[in-house]
């Protein structure tokens, strides 16, 4: 049952700042959506006592062998693809860790399929097609909380046991369903009413990277604020393998250089390597023993 209005929904509400925004200059049309975005952070700020829990359970989840998914129709399935898709190359993480599922597959990524945010039976298919598994976080991205293909989702989750996450960004979802954490970030009504891609987009991609960066955190895959799970895959990484690796161990550019190809482009296995005196394989031996954790190994 739906558990509001269509039109009480904050991100449904025309935004009095910008009533007449079709009579302004560029200029003014600029400052109107810039000084709506400063909000969003303030929002955020909000719930992060329930971001922080959903990172204990991601964390969790992950360290116990198990995968975290994204899921969602539109422009919430596609930040979800997003940031589950840039996991791997920032830390050097398994690609099947975070995953993004959007409503209509990769077709959707770039072009709109219309009503395909309330097939339900899609989502029950998308899921057991990625084989979502019980001990599996699904984390549900709806802005209005509108979608029924993210409450199916969510309440498939639920079913089989799996833990479940509810992002929206109004105070309560349009369509409810029960979960183990609802993120409802009041994001108030767009600067182009319903225009979700806007504020509500935004806000919901803040959340995804510090749930998904929060979560490499706790696995060791930064070292003070360092990328050091970092696979130096192009000129540009290398460069900073080399720099990390330089300020962390204090050799010279020509031994990092050469530490780095000698472990495989692995800036952590290189940073062992020269603080232990020792190979590659002892290098990730002693990360293992060490969950990952730099810190623990560095004295």
């Amino acid at each position: 049952m739906d558990s509001i209005e269509r039109k009480n929904l904050s991100t449904e509400n025309q935004n009095l700042n910008s009533l007449i925004i079709d009579k302004q200059s560029i200029a003014e049309i600029l400052h109107v959506i810039n000084s709506e975005d400063q909000t969003i952070a303030v929002k955020v700020k909000e719930v992060l006592p329930q971001i922080e829990q959903t990172v204990i359970i991601t964390t969790k989840a992950i360290r116990d062998g198990n995968r975290i998914f994204y899921i969602g129709a539109g422009t919430s399935g596609r930040i979800g693809v997003l940031d589950a898709s840039e996991i791997p190359p920032t830390y050097s993480a398994s690609e099947n860790l975070f995953n993004g599922i959007i409503a209509g597959g990769d077709l959707a990524l770039r072009k709109s399929i219309e009503g395909i945010e309330d097939q339900s039976e899609s989502a029950i298919n998308d899921l057991k097609l990625a084989e979502f598994k019980p001990k599996d976080v699904l984390i549900g991205i709806s802005a209005s909380g509108a979608a029924q293909y993210v409450k199916s989702s969510l309440e498939y989750a639920n079913n089989i046991g799996a833990k479940t996450v509810y992002l929206i960004c109004n105070n309560k979802p349009y369509l409810h369903v029960n979960t183990d954490i609802l993120i409802n970030i009041n994001t108030g009504s767009e600067v182009i009413t319903g225009s979700t891609r806007m504020k509500a987009g935004t806000a919901t991609k803040m959340v995804l990277n510090m749930i998904s960066t929060a979560t490499m955190i706790q696995l060791g895959k930064v070292y003070g604020n360092l990328m050091v799970d970092l696979m130096a895959v192009n000129n540009k990484l290398i460069d900073r393998g080399v720099r990390i690796i330089i300020q962390i161990t204090g050799v010279g550019y020509e031994e990092a250089y050469s530490k780095l190809l000698e472990a495989k482009k692995s800036v952590k296995s290189a940073i062992v390597m020269i603080k232990e005196n020792c190979t590659e394989k002892i290098a990730i031996s002693i990360i293992n023993e060490h969950d990952g954790q730099l810190s623990k190994i560095i004295k």
